[in-house]
């Protein structure tokens, strides 16, 4: 992630005795994406990953670190957050609140195929299931309260094109929460942010993945479409690819079968996952934070999803 609070090896060597991690060894600035301050750490016991977190507060956090340490011991392959000495998963760092979780083996496959596809859709409902029991509430922070007021903050930088977009596809999806189908759609903790550079393969098996710091509770149909709209599109058009996006869909049924409001909610939820990405890429953009290594994404490649998921009827969910 972007480097927003500078740490160096020295800044280690008191805060790191509380951890069974013996002596820290190196230091290096994770520089993709744009919400935490993420390290890739070495160890006398091991390479791990320490994160400190720029936006989220000490109260926020058990939620996604319980989370995580929830799925791990339900064989889900996710990073393990490392208790220190009192069993604390998070500390202050700088000041700020920071964690060290295990580091997952293999590369993200960037440009993936069905096989891909398939390992992400299976590990996505095995991920749903083993959740369903997680006591910790808390809501997707970036879902629709969110949409309604972020809205109006970027509206002053947009073309009347755009703004007239955003305004009417917030006002769509406000309408379709409060419907029976949405009531009926299932519900829980989910990762909202399985793009292809948050998960792991050695080969074409999936070995894990990462960054759940956007994780709430939501639709399980909500995660689908976050993840599809990034792993089987065609990257310059935004358009669905056929072959890509069978095989994650079909993975999935298999473990936790599509029910008849999935069937019906699939072309909403596809456009809600696109809204919710375009709209916080064009926040980042118009209204940044300062940061050590920053690279800010470009919205117009969620905007071009979003017309395209509200003028083209996707492939339905299998049955």
């Amino acid at each position: 992630m972007a480097v927003f609070t500078a740490v160096t090896l020295d800044d280690l060597n008191q805060w790191i005795k509380q951890f069974p991690l013996g002596q820290a060894r190196a230091l290096k600035g994770i520089a993709s994406g744009i919400e935490n301050s993420n390290f890739f750490l070495t160890t006398e016991r091991g390479e791990y990953v320490l994160t400190i977190f720029e936006n989220l507060d000490f109260d926020q956090l058990p939620f996604y670190l319980q989370l995580m340490r929830h799925l791990a011991r339900r064989g889900i392959p996710v990073p393990d957050p490392v208790p220190n000495e009192h069993g604390d998963l998070v500390v202050p760092l700088h000041g700020k609140p920071a964690a060290v979780v295990t580091k997952l083996e293999g590369a993200s496959q960037m440009d993936p195929q069905p096989v891909h596809c398939a390992e992400a859709g299976t590990m996505l409902a095995r991920m749903h299931l083993a959740a369903h029991d997680f006591p910790l509430q808390q809501p997707n922070l970036r879902g629709l309260d969110w949409w309604l007021e972020t809205a109006p903050k970027v509206m002053p930088f947009l073309s009347p094109e755009n703004a007239q977009l955003l305004s009417s596809e917030i006002a769509f999806q406000q309408a379709f929460a409060g419907t029976d189908t949405y009531r009926q759609l299932a519900h829980g903790p989910v990762h909202a942010d399985l793009f292809r550079n948050n998960v792991m393969f050695v080969g074409d098996k999936l070995t894990g993945c990462f960054d759940f710091y956007f994780a709430g509770c939501d639709t399980w149909l909500f995660d689908v479409a976050v993840t599809v709209n990034d792993w089987c599109i065609d990257q310059q058009s935004g358009k669905l690819d056929t072959a890509r996006l069978s095989a994650l869909l079909d993975a999935y049924h298999a473990v936790r079968p599509f029910t008849d409001a999935d069937r019906a909610a699939w072309q909403t939820m596809l456009r809600a996952a696109a809204l919710r990405f375009w709209l916080s890429r064009l926040y980042d953009l118009h209204l940044p934070r300062e940061a050590e290594l920053l690279t800010p994404h470009d919205p117009t490649h969620f905007e071009r999803i979003l017309r395209d998921r509200v003028e083209h009827a996707a492939q339905e969910l299998p049955a």
